[in-house]
Formats: structure tokens, sequence, C-alpha cells
């Protein structure tokens, strides 16, 4: 059997479950995700959309503006709007799941802290994590088995 991780937002209208592990964890700290989240940064699942199975309720579609202008669409519970996931660039085919709001948040730890140059000063990451000042070249960091489901969503690009 697969391995399966469900989530849902606070009030638990809108319940979802990821089919399998994801791709790849993102820890975001650019501007953007904070002044989102309201926090210093955000813990994202990368997941193909298709791998995460809604169980209860819908998700309101949020468009945001973005710092770089590309489509950023936030995916809220429409009663108590906490944010379930996005797409980025309108690849809706790739889900960035909040691990915050997985049942077992603990499930995923960051493969890769992103936008460092925005991080807050007070946070310390930990000894020998992955960091990038900005984005960095997945075919370069993801491993293997993540490279070739990207490939099947993507291409070979």
């Amino acid at each position: 059997m697969a391995e399966t991780f469900e989530g849902g937002c606070a009030c638990g209208a809108v319940r979802y479950r990821m089919t399998s592990r994801p791709m790849y964890v993102h820890c975001c700290h650019c501007r953007d995700c904070q002044r989102q989240t309201g926090s210093a940064f955000v813990i994202n699942a990368l997941i193909e959309a298709d791998r995460v199975e809604l169980l209860e309720g819908e998700a309101d579609a949020v468009p945001v503006p973005t710092d770089s202008g590309l489509p950023h669409v936030i995916h809220r519970c429409p009663h108590c709007r906490v944010a379930l996931w996005s797409t980025y660039g309108g690849r809706d085919m790739v889900r960035f799941v909040r691990v915050g709001t997985l049942d077992d948040p603990t499930a995923f730890t960051p493969d890769v802290h992103i936008y460092t140059r925005s991080k807050l000063p007070w946070v310390r990451l930990p000894e020998g994590a992955k960091a990038f000042e900005a984005y960095y070249d997945p075919k370069k960091e993801w491993p293997p088995e993540s490279l070739e489901r990207r490939r099947a969503l993507f291409g070979p690009h």
C-alpha cells in the first residue's frame, strides 16, 4: 500500500490526502511568502496535483500579486480561509502543499531553503542545510526519482 498523508484546514471543512511522498520540500524565505503567511517562511511540499485528493469540501482559488509578476494562486478553505496549497506560474499540475496543514506536520522536513537573501536575520538554518539566495536548478538538486516525476509532468526540458 502506498504511503499517504492527510491534512486539512483549521475548521475541518476542507480535507485532503496526498497519495505519495512529495517530489521535494521547500522552505521559502521570500518576501511574498512572509507577507502571505504572516510568518518568517513557509514550508511547501511539491507534489503532482493528481496525487492530492480532496476528501471533503472544496478550496477557493485566490490569485495573489507577486514580486515576480508571475501567477500565484493560493487555494484556501472558503470558511476559515486557511491556505492549503498554492500553484505558481500557471503550472496547475504541481501543488505546493502547506506542510503545516498536514495532520502530522513533522512528516516532512525541508530539502532546501530558498530565497535566503530575504531570510529574517534571527532565523538560523540547520547546520549543513542546502540553502540558496534565490531559486536553484532542480536538475542539480533533486533526487533521480523526483526528477523522473518532474519529467513526466513537464517533459525533458
